[in-house]
This record gives C-alpha cells, sequence and structure tokens, in this order.
C-alpha cells in the first residue's frame, strides 16, 4: 500500500508541476488565489477599483482557478494539495460559523435592546452593506439593515463565509502539514488578521466607532476564530508531505 502511494506520487511529480503541487509554489499559489477574497476589500477600501468589479474580474476566476488546480491535483497528482484545500475551506467554515456564534449575543442585545449597553454591539451590520457593494447598490452610512434589498444581505452572509473559508485555505497553505503545527497557530494567524483589518478604514468606512469594547469583542472573536480553525485543520491529521515526497517547511 506504502509502495502504491509512494510510486503514485512520484509519477504524479512527471505529470504536474511543482506548482500544481502541494510544494513551496504550490502553496505559494494556493495563497494567493485564496488570497483575492479578502482583496476584494481591500481594493475597495485603497480606491485600486470597485469591490464589484474586483469580486466578479479578480475573485471569481481566482476560486474558479483554484478549484481547477484542486480537481486537476486530485484526478492526476498525488491529491495531497486537493486534501489540503479542502482541509481548510472546511476549517474556515466552521471557524466562520464559531466566529458569529460567539457574536451572536452581542448582535440580539443590539437588536432587541436588551441587556447592559456594554452587551450591545451591531457587529452584523457590515454583512449587507458587503453585498450592496458587490451588486452595486448605493447605500449611506445612516442606512439601516432593513433598507438593503434581500439580494444585498445575501451577497453580504455568501462574502462573510467566503472570507472564512478563504482565511482557512490560507492558514493551510502558511503551515503546510496541520499535524505539524501546534493549533495556536492558527490563533496568531486569526488574530494577528485582526490586527492588521484595524490598521486598514475598515472601521471608519463603515462608520464603526473603534471603542475599546468594540476592539476587545472583535478581538475575542477572532481568537475564537483561531482556535475553532486551527483544532479542525489539527483534527484533519493533514500531514503534508509522503514518504519519498519531501515537503519544503
Amino acid at each position: 500500500m506504502d509502495e502504491d502511494r509512494v510510486s503514485r506520487g512520484a509519477a504524479s511529480q512527471r505529470t504536474l508541476p511543482p506548482v500544481l503541487q502541494w510544494t513551496l509554489p504550490g502553496r505559494a499559489l494556493v495563497l494567493v488565489l485564496s488570497a483575492t477574497s479578502i482583496g476584494c476589500l481591500l481594493a475597495e477600501f485603497y480606491g485600486l477599483c470597485a469591490m464589484r468589479t474586483f469580486t466578479f474580474a479578480v475573485l471569481f476566476p481566482a476560486t474558479l482557478a483554484l478549484a481547477g488546480i484542486a480537481l486537476l491535483d486530485r484526478a492526476r497528482g498525488d491529491r495531497r494539495l486537493s486534501r489540503a484545500v479542502c482541509v481548510g475551506a472546511l476549517g474556515g467554515f466552521w471557524a466562520a460559523v464559531a466566529y458569529d456564534l460567539f457574536r451572536l449575543p452581542f448582535v440580539l442585545a443590539a437588536v432587541d435592546r436588551l441587556g447592559p449597553e456594554w452587551l450591545r454591539l451591531p457587529l452584523f451590520k457590515v454583512f449587507p452593506r458587503f453585498g450592496a457593494l458587490i451588486l452595486g447598490e448605493a447605500f449611506t452610512p445612516t442606512q439601516t439593515d432593513a433598507q438593503f434589498t434581500l439580494g444585498a444581505h445575501l451577497a453580504g452572509w455568501t462574502y462573510h463565509f467566503s472570507n472564512g473559508i478563504a482565511f482557512g485555505v490560507m492558514y493551510m497553505a502558511l503551515i503546510g502539514a496541520a499535524d505539524r503545527r501546534s493549533w495556536w497557530w492558527a490563533v496568531a494567524f486569526a488574530t494577528g488578521l485582526e490586527l492588521a483589518m484595524l490598521l486598514t478604514p475598515y472601521a471608519t468606512y463603515f462608520g464603526i466607532h473603534a471603542t475599546a469594547r468594540f476592539v476587545t469583542v472583535t478581538m475575542t472573536a477572532h481568537l475564537v476564530f483561531g482556535v475553532a480553525l486551527g483544532r479542525q485543520c489539527r483534527r484533519s491529521g493533514f500531514a503534508g508531505g509522503e514518504e519519498g515526497l519531501p515537503i519544503s517547511p
């Protein structure tokens, strides 16, 4: 069985170039393609191009390219790249669910005016705004969630989970092998993302008051995301390399 696996991997190295395998160049390509999800927002913030343009001209083609590479690896490669992408995508999705469940009490308290004032944070307010940007729908800073179209809400939530999945794939591309890394690396990755986002125009662009309370809650939520992501990926046991097929660290 092991000999068959090694021979299949060796054969794949002859049919697929390194950039399409789970090698350092291949992981770099996966990282760049998956990073186009958050790239949509950054392009909008810094005036590089409209989020709608970036979504349809860059994100969609990059996502299709990533899926195509994973399918190609599954059909003709040693399946390490395709498995890593799947592990990261699944881990990122469940981490996004955990992230939202942690924030849900703050959102419900803000909507229903329940509990103490410190508990009330409209942490989901950006989602319909994401959707409006993707769909090219105008909105004002004072616009309420109910004033956005259903399409904007659906597109915004879809984009939110797209980011979660993309972060999971990016994490796998960075660490290479889930079984060799502590899940604390995922916590460092997730909290690092939040720190970096706080340095962008994110808060001011969406009319968010970046108070100490807001930063504390969002940073804790990203810690939850990191724990969920790291443990999920670690649980997969993905080794990254096989006997006879060394992988760059």
